[in-house]
């Protein structure tokens, strides 16, 4: 009888903590550092959430006019057009070109020791697509991408 008390607390406990995970699902974190390194190569949230927030977290010291970092999300293949076109956009417009309909999501760009969260409708994505994250500063998005897709 001890056995089975133990057992169903395990049992409640778990199904309160994958609830309490559940509520989450739509909220994603990242970290960039001054080495240019996203801490994930592969993001995903699930294709029932309608939005979905993103906090970008910079672990380094580095100011965001010498090491900044943003969070873009494209389609794969409009990755380098888009960040191509964003070195023109300029800082002022976190490079990316304004109205780009090719970007799904972006954030500010932030230095050192900065946080910000991005929260963009998942309406124009497709569960199967290739999504890919990537930051836009000047040099970043060759080194600072990764996958993104709907589950």
């Amino acid at each position: 009888m001890k056995h089975l008390f133990s057992v169903l607390l395990i049992s409640l406990a778990a199904g309160t903590l994958s609830k309490a995970a559940s509520a989450n699902e739509c909220a994603l974190t990242i970290e960039a550092n001054d080495m240019m390194q996203f801490s994930a190569k592969a993001l995903s949230a699930p294709s029932s959430c309608k939005e979905v927030s993103l906090t970008l977290k910079h672990t380094g010291k580095l100011p965001a006019t010498t090491m900044g970092h943003n969070w873009v999300l494209s389609k794969a293949a409009d990755v380098q057009a888009v960040a191509t076109d964003g070195m023109t956009a300029g800082a002022s417009n976190s490079y990316v070109k304004p109205g780009d309909d090719r970007v799904y999501a972006v954030s500010k760009v932030i230095g050192g020791g900065e946080q910000t969260t991005v929260t963009f409708s998942t309406e124009r994505l497709k569960k199967g697509e290739d999504y890919r994250f990537f930051c836009s500063f000047p040099g970043h998005f060759a080194i600072m991408q990764g996958s993104f897709s709907l589950i």
